[in-house]
């Protein structure tokens, strides 16, 4: 398949029941998205027609009724005895031409079956095996989820929410089935549009990646800096303080997920941290936080500066604040982050973050659920450098820095197709693949994919770096050059080519060849590229004479790893 740096533009709806509601919200989701439905009722000729194809970056949404896709479910609607071997072959059946679909799309996303909640049908038997309805179900959707599982650009979502947000049984709507085919009301369809968008977010490396936090009224109840950390409302037996103890939970919660916190109040600093560290029922501690900007200036320019240090843009930040001129403020000076209107009732807060689908993702690695850490110890890096005084080349030399450089592997191909799919500054190519393509691309002949993990004295940042190499005649091609900004400005990245440069030699090559690609964010990398050392024949063309080693970063301890 084509891997391109922008998200596909059409997608194919593929279902046993009229979805052109779908399409036309879809549609209105994003005036450049083409969204087509296949002709209902023949959902397995048209996923077999979608194998059959020729392979495009298309998307692919396959939404039916379990007696659509199912033969033998619909046979047991008519309370048939069922053979649920039977049934499951043709799940199996089923799957297997989704997963042909799968190879000529860009992404696939299934919806799983579900049954109006109002259908008794074997009423205290309906979750019983051999008899229930439900229970067949249960068994019909894990078997297809478990079929699908390997399958890495194929993802289930949820009709079960979508069933619950339109309001349980009134999502079914039997006039519009008898009308026109169409078995649910507006709001479902809305619900699908919005996962599916979501979804197509995630898939393009679109995903937030920083929570930033107000503190009065927002993590706790009352200001502490009236009346003091031990008189703010959290925990303890009120409505309140338990309110905001859950919400507390919730983004815990989603630090676990890859999420980074931060906090941007107006507040005192020494009032503020001191309230973080001291009240018994507080559930974040300053560990958890990345950064804060605790002061009396304006949000807005706080949380500039803020995202800056971390090295972030404004399109990976979330700000939450109960104060809506606030949160007006913010979303007008910072085009581009995201600003949810936030409830006035505490006891919903919870609820509402939950309800966010800016976080969602479509893998989760180690690395993400280490990543508050790794945040939390680069802070101490730069508050260790502040108080240090020595100057930033002394820091480094004294910071430790080690990469392992380990080609593509099963073990690192998650992670190595998340950041190719999420880099945007240090990303040389902006190509965006799964890890099926990326895993194919690299067992070509001549290609390789190098990997590198970074780590220093303060802990490990991972899998942090990635070049993708390609011999050609006398030349070897540097495909891809990718690198998380947590590490920019340490020398990995002359480490990185130091690496591609000894694959290179080893493999014949007399030159070593680079070509940018522009795109909106990527700027920083070729900033760098232009204070490599690399020649420049041409703009955005960039050469290095193997004839001559390209040299190693001195403050780096260069590791090789194998493959896995």
């Amino acid at each position: 398949m084509t891997s391109k740096a922008s998200q596909p533009v059409s997608i194919t709806l593929i279902s046993d029941f009229n979805a052109d509601t779908l399409a036309r919200t879809l549609a209105a989701c994003d005036p450049a998205l083409s969204a087509d439905t296949t002709a209902f009722g023949r959902p397995h000729e048209a996923l077999a027609n979608a194998a059959s194809d020729t392979p495009t970056d298309g998307d692919l949404v396959v939404w039916t009724q379990p007696q659509g896709a199912v033969a033998a479910f619909k046979d047991a609607l008519s309370f048939t005895p069922y053979d649920e071997e039977q049934v499951l072959a043709e799940v199996d059946a089923f799957a297997g031409l989704i997963a042909a679909a799968a190879g000529n799309s860009r992404t696939v996303m299934v919806a799983n079956w579900t049954l109006p909640a109002a259908a008794r049908r074997m009423g205290p038997l309906d979750n019983h095996p051999n008899v229930g309805l439900r229970y067949l179900l249960m068994r019909m959707n894990l078997r297809l989820a478990d079929s699908l599982a390997s399958i890495s650009n194929v993802y289930l979502l949820d009709t079960d929410r979508w069933i619950s947000a339109a309001g349980g049984d009134a999502a079914w709507s039997p006039k519009l089935w008898a009308a026109a085919k169409v078995p649910f009301t507006a709001k479902v369809f809305q619900s699908a549009a919005a996962d599916i968008m979501a979804t197509r977010a995630a898939c393009a490396g679109q995903t937030r990646k920083i929570l930033i936090l107000d503190l009065d009224d927002t993590l706790w109840g009352g200001i502490v800096g009236e009346g003091g950390w031990q008189n703010v409302a959290l925990g303890g037996h009120s409505i309140k303080g338990e309110a905001f103890l859950a919400f507390q939970h919730r983004i815990k919660a989603l630090t676990n997920r890859g999420v980074i916190l931060a906090i941007a109040s107006k507040n005192d600093e020494a009032v503020a941290l001191e309230a973080i560290r001291n009240h018994p029922d507080m559930v974040l501690r300053l560990d958890d936080f990345a950064g804060w900007r605790i002061n009396w200036q304006d949000k807005a320019s706080n949380i500039a500066d803020l995202l800056n240090d971390l090295k972030l843009g404004v399109d990976a930040a979330v700000f939450i604040d109960d104060n809506p001129a606030e949160r007006s403020l913010v979303a007008e000076a910072l085009p581009g982050i995201l600003v949810p209107d936030w409830p006035v009732d505490v006891t919903n807060a919870a609820a509402t973050l939950d309800a966010l689908d800016c976080f969602d993702t479509v893998s989760v690695t180690d690395e993400d659920r280490a990543r508050a850490n790794l945040y939390t110890a680069e802070r101490k890096r730069a508050q260790a450098t502040s108080a240090s005084g020595t100057s930033h080349e002394d820091w480094l030399a004294n910071l430790g820095v080690q990469v392992e450089a380990t080609p593509l592997a099963p073990a690192n191909l998650t992670r190595s197709a998340q950041l190719f799919n999420k880099t945007n500054q240090m990303n040389m190519a902006t190509r965006r693949m799964t890890a099926d393509e990326l895993s194919a691309w690299a067992a070509q002949p001549d290609h390789t994919i190098l990997t590198f993990r970074v780590s220093d004295k303060f802990g490990d940042y991972g899998l942090t770096g990635i070049i993708g190499l390609q011999l050609d005649g006398t030349s070897a091609r540097i495909t891809d050059f990718l690198l998380s900004c947590r590490v920019m400005g340490r020398g990995v990245e002359q480490s990185m080519l130091h690496s591609a440069a000894e694959w290179a030699t080893a493999h014949g090559a007399q030159h070593l060849v680079a070509q940018f690609h522009p795109s909106e964010r990527n700027r920083p990398c070729k900033d760098f590229w232009e204070t490599s050392g690399f020649a420049q024949p041409n703009p955005n063309q960039f050469e290095w004479d193997l004839s001559q080693p390209f040299p190693a970063p001195a403050n780096i301890k260069a590791l090789r790893g194998e493959a896995a």
